[in-house]
């Protein structure tokens, strides 16, 4: 469905209301109109044709599109790298030709050419641009009431912490992911799939990669090792006494929930387990 408005910072439904030299106009239903320049022009586009478009300003601060989709939207967050550093700011890479201004009042610390970094991305009130800003937790929110437990949320590692991981939930909250219940390999910058463990009364949230109870968590980690073991003819070296670190490599959990799974495994008769390791039957 076409824009009632044009929106600045988000993707954009418009119309082809006309093609001129220096490109072809968009127009929302109020007919407000903006420019999608020669270099996103396919020969295909016509008049009356619909567009999804992103919507951001130029060098002059003019309303201009794009079909080219950045890193993030308005109101998001991006784990980006820096470009270029000026005495009044610095410039990231949003996945634009036009690449991203922070300034320096919004940095946390000094950005250097080269470094990668989490920002938002905001309306500028002053200039009307978009603008990224490191200092991110003042946009986090601690009204937490629309979370449950077991919640599948959407994740954006943010910093490493000797307790585990910080990351933004659901582009909203503050959550951590403990150290001692991570089987798997993650970084800053990464995007991946959470569950909501605990909502704390600072409105911060505690997240695990598993889904919670015991219940969940079986389903999940039989149906990890029976894929595994299918991918290597059938059978594996490992039972019961494997080594920890063998199986978090391995089956990226814990012994614990390992060995809870194999019991599962044998007493539902889909696995054979003997001192040389375990077999599908």
């Amino acid at each position: 469905m076409i824009n009632e408005h044009i929106e600045l910072g988000v993707l954009n439904t418009l119309k082809i209301n006309r093609i001129t030299e220096p490109g072809i106009y968009l127009e929302a239903q109020d007919e407000e109109v903006v420019l999608l320049p020669n270099a996103y022009i396919t020969k295909d586009m016509q008049v009356d044709d619909e567009l999804e478009v992103f919507v951001y300003t130029d060098s002059e601060d003019r309303l201009v599109s794009t079909t080219q989709k950045p890193y993030g939207m308005k109101n998001e967050f991006m784990f980006t790298r820096v470009v270029d550093v000026v005495d009044f700011g610095a410039f990231v890479d949003w996945g634009l030709q036009k690449d991203l201004f922070v300034p320096r009042n919004r940095q946390k610390t000094p950005f250097k050419d080269g470094q990668t970094r989490i920002v938002r991305i905001v309306e500028d009130e002053e200039s009307g641009r978009l603008i990224g800003v490191e200092k991110i937790t003042s946009y986090l929110s601690s009204e937490t009431q629309v979370l449950e437990q077991n919640k599948v949320v959407d994740l954006l590692v943010f910093a490493n912490t000797p307790m585990g991981y910080k990351a933004i939930v659901d582009n909203t909250y503050e959550g951590m992911v403990y150290n001692n219940e991570i089987f798997t390999t993650i970084e800053v910058g990464d995007k991946i799939k959470g569950y909501v463990k605990t909502i704390r009364d600072d409105g911060k949230v505690d997240i695990s990669l598993q889904p919670i109870g015991k219940t969940f968590t079986d389903d999940v980690n039989t149906q990890k090792i029976i894929t595994i073991l299918k991918q290597n003819h059938n059978d594996l070296p490992y039972n019961y006494k494997t080594d920890s670190e063998v199986i978090k490599e391995m089956f990226n959990m814990s012994k614990k929930a390992y060995k809870r799974a194999l019991t599962k495994l044998v007493e539902d008769n889909i696995i054979k387990l003997d001192e040389n390791g375990m077999e599908l039957i």
